[in-house]
C-alpha cells in the first residue's frame, strides 16, 4: 500500500494527492483520527492533499512496533544494514526529479532548489552506506599485565525525529538513515504542512528493504510531539525547527531521560571585507539572502559592510533587483512563494517594524503580486541599511526573503557585533587576505564558518555543527556525530588466564598492573 493514498473520489476535499497514511510495523495505514489538516500549494492555495494528526494509540502503536523490532534489526549484521542504504540511494537517485515535484508543489521552492535539498539528503545516506568504519570501536593491547580494553559502538534502541517545513527531503534523511544504519530503530515526525515529498522518501526506504517496525511515521502537532519526548520506549529525539519548540522538545525530552539533538533558530551573518572580490562577494550574497525565500536555517540574514564596502550596496540592490519572484515549478523562477499565509504576514509584520523603527529600505518585497498567482504567499526580496541591533529585523529570525544591512569601520567591530548575537549557526568572511581569515576563524564564535562562502554547511563525512543559541545538546547531526549520538559506547576491559597460571594472592587494590 503506498504512503499516500491518491482519491478519485471527492478530490476537491481531499486533493489530487488524497490523504497521507502512517507507517506502523511496516504497513502504510489509514490513520482512525478525526482530526485532518489541509496541505496546502503555497503559490495557488490549492489543497493537495490532506495529513492526519495521528491518535495517542496509533502514536503507541507506532513506538511498540519499533520497540519489538529493535532486538532483531541490532543483531542484524552490519554489511547487511549497509547494503540496504546502497539500494536506498540508489532508489532515491531514480525518483529524485519526480519528488522534486512534489516537494515544489507543497513546499514552494523553485524545482532546482528542490532537487539541491534531495541532493543534499541523499548525500548523507551515501555517508550511511560508510557505517562499517563510521562505527569501529577502539582496542588497546596491554593496558596493563595481561589486560586489554576496547570499546564497542552499541545501538540505543528506539530513536525518534521531528523535521521542519523548508527541507521535507534533506532533513529527514539527515535522521532515520543514520540511525537505522547504527542498528537503531525509528519513529518519524515530519512537518504536518509538507509530508508528501517524505512519504515518498520513507516508501522508497521500505522498498529498499527496512524491515517491519524499523522505521515508523506519525503525523501530529504538539500532542504527537509530546508523546515522542514522554513515552518510556524513546531513548534519542533529533529535532530540527523553531528555536520555542526546540528549547520544549530538548527541556521536555530530557527531563525524561532522552539524549537530544537541537538544531534551532539562527541570524547568520556575512562579513563583508574591501579587498573581497566584489562581483563574486555580490553574487554570494544575494543568492544566499534570497534563497528558498530566505526559510533556511543557515540563509543569510544580515550582511556586515566594512569600510569602503558601505559603497557596494546601490550595486547589491540592483543585482538584487534581477531576482524573478515566481511559482516554484515556472521556469527561471528565482523566490518561491513562503510555506503559508501566516508565514507571510509575519514576514510583512517584521519587515513594517523595519520602516517603523528607523531602518532604511531599499527594496520593498511587500507589494508583489504574481500574475496568475494572485493567492500566493509571495514576499519579493527586501533590504534595509542602517539596521541596528535594538531593531526587531535584527533581534528577530525572519525567515523570508530580508536582508539587512549593517556598516561598521573595521573587522573587529564586526566580529564584536557578531559575537553578541545569541544565535551561532553560521558565518561567512569575504576577503582575499589570508592572514584576515585565519583571525577571523580563530576569534569568530560561531559553529561554522565560510570563507568566501556565504552558506557553510558542511558536506556529510563531517557534522553539521551550529553553536550557542542556534543548538541544544552536543552532538550534531550526520557524520561522525551523528554516529556518536545514535550509540552507546561500552568499554570492555579483559583479562584471560591460562589453565596453568597460578591463582596469586589476594590484591585489594585498583592496580591492576
Amino acid at each position: 500500500m503506498n504512503a499516500i493514498q491518491n482519491v478519485t473520489q471527492n478530490q476537491s476535499q481531499t486533493g489530487q494527492f488524497g490523504k497521507a497514511k502512517l507507517l506502523i510495523n511496516g504497513e502504510f495505514v489509514d490513520s482512525q483520527t478525526t482530526v485532518w489538516q489541509d496541505i496546502v500549494n503555497p503559490a495557488t492555495q490549492q489543497v493537495l492533499g490532506q495529513v492526519p494528526f495521528a491518535t495517542a494509540a496509533e502514536v503507541n502503536a507506532a513506538i511498540e512496533s519499533a520497540q519489538n523490532a529493535f532486538e532483531s534489526w541490532r543483531q542484524t549484521p552490519i554489511q547487511a544494514r549497509m547494503r540496504i542504504m546502497l539500494k536506498l540511494q540508489e532508489l532515491i537517485r531514480g525518483k529524485a526529479k519526480e519528488i522534486a515535484k512534489v516537494l515544489t508543489a507543497e513546499q514552494g521552492k523553485t524545482l532546482t532548489d528542490a532537487e539541491g535539498d534531495i541532493q543534499r539528503g541523499l548525500e548523507v545516506v551515501e555517508h550511511a552506506c560508510s557505517i562499517g568504519t563510521l562505527q569501529m570501536g577502539e582496542y588497546v593491547e596491554g593496558v596493563a599485565r595481561g589486560v586489554d580494553s576496547y570499546t564497542l559502538q552499541q545501538p540505543l534502541g528506539v530513536c525518534a525525529g521531528i523535521t521542519p517545513f523548508n527541507f521535507p527531503a534533506m532533513i529527514p534523511l539527515w535522521m532515520f538513515p543514520m540511525a537505522i544504519v547504527c542498528g537503531n530503530t525509528f519513529v518519524l515526525k515530519p512537518s504536518e504542512q509538507d509530508p508528501l515529498s517524505t512519504m515518498m522518501l520513507v516508501e522508497l526506504a521500505i522498498e529498499a528493504g527496512i524491515p517491519k517496525g524499523v522505521l515508523n511515521v506519525v503525523h501530529g502537532g504538539k500532542e504527537v510531539v509530546d508523546m515522542l519526548c514522554t513515552h518510556e520506549h524513546i531513548k534519542a529525539i533529533s529535532f530540527v525547527g523553531s528555536t520555542a519548540v526546540g528549547t520544549h522538545v530538548y527541556n521536555l525530552a530530557g527531563q525524561h531521560g532522552k539524549r537530544v539533538q537541537s538544531m534551532m533558530g539562527a541570524k547568520n551573518h556575512a562579513v563583508i571585507m574591501p579587498d573581497a572580490n566584489k562581483g563574486q562577494t555580490l553574487n554570494a550574497l544575494v543568492g544566499a539572502a534570497f534563497g528558498a525565500a530566505g526559510q533556511r536555517c543557515m540563509a543569510l540574514s544580515v550582511a556586515v559592510m566594512v569600510g569602503e564596502t558601505k559603497h557596494w550596496i546601490d550595486e547589491l540592490v540592483e543585482k538584487t533587483k534581477t531576482l524573478k519572484v515566481n511559482a516554484g515549478h515556472e521556469d527561471n523562477t528565482d523566490i518561491g512563494p513562503v510555506i503559508s499565509a501566516r508565514a507571510k504576514a509575519r514576514v510583512l509584520e517584521l519587515i513594517g517594524s523595519g520602516v517603523e523603527q528607523g531602518a532604511k529600505l531599499h527594496l520593498d518585497g511587500r507589494d508583489v503580486v504574481v500574475p496568475g498567482y494572485e493567492q500566493g504567499n509571495f514576499v519579493g526580496a527586501t533590504i534595509f541599511s542602517g539596521v541596528s541591533t535594538d531593531m526587531r529585523i535584527y533581534k528577530e529570525e525572519v525567515f523570508g526573503p530580508v536582508l539587512a544591512i549593517i556598516c561598521v569601520d573595521t573587522l573587529e567591530q564586526a566580529m564584536a557585533l557578531i559575537n553578541a548575537n545569541p544565535f551561532g549557526n553560521g558565518v561567512g568572511l569575504f576577503t582575499q587576505s589570508g592572514a584576515t581569515a585565519r583571525t577571523f576563524q580563530n576569534q569568530i564564535n560561531i559553529g561554522q564558518v565560510g570563507i568566501n562562502i556565504p552558506i557553510p554547511v558542511p558536506v556529510p563525512f563531517f557534522s553539521f555543527t551550529g553553536s550557542r543559541g542556534s543548538k541544544l545538546g552536543d552532538l550534531g547531526p550526520y557524520g561522525k556525530q551523528a554516529v556518536q549520538f545514535y550509540t552507546q559506547t561500552k568499554t570492555i576491559t579483559s583479562r584471560w588466564f591460562e589453565d596453568s597460571h597460578e591463582a596469586g594472592e589476594v590484591n585489594t587494590t585498583i592496580n591492576l598492573r
